[in-house]
């Protein structure tokens, strides 16, 4: 009984150290080195999304429908990682310009509903010119 209780403490530890990426077409692929998402340690972390709609490759609308769009881009990301936004425990917001904050906090709370996970939100350029917001997650897988 100890020798299975001692191999299964080191088989957690030892995936604990895995790390995959997560690929999918159902939100932009990434325009640089880095992964759309990586699991590790029985978390997602997902990289920042902007409103880019994957299918166009485009970025439109005001904050509210920036925000909407890049939600749902992180929401495919972390389905695809089989997890989802309701298993979200930190996000990080960053708004072109900080007065946007009650429109994106408007939308925002509609997809964190039950127990929305800590926030941190800054004034901060996205890096693609159209981008008035970006968000990137950790959840738990």
């Amino acid at each position: 009984m100890k020798l299975a209780l001692l191999v299964s403490a080191v088989l957690a530890v030892a995936s604990s150290d895995v790390k995959q990426a997560v690929v999918t077409k159902d939100a932009p692929l990434p325009s640089g080195p880095y992964s759309q998402a990586i699991k590790a340690g029985g978390f997602v972390f997902v990289a920042g999304q902007i409103a880019r709609d994957p299918a166009t490759g485009k970025v439109q609308g005001d904050v509210k429908a920036q925000t909407e769009r890049t939600l749902k881009n992180l929401s495919a990301v972390l389905a695809a990682a089989g997890s989802g936004l309701d298993r979200a425990v930190k996000t990080t917001v960053s708004l072109r310009n900080i007065n946007d904050f009650q429109a994106m906090n408007e939308v925002y709370a509609k997809f964190f509903t039950s127990v929305p996970p800590a926030r941190t939100t800054i004034q901060a350029a996205p890096p693609n010119e159209a981008a008035l917001v970006e968000i990137d997650v950790i959840a738990l897988q």
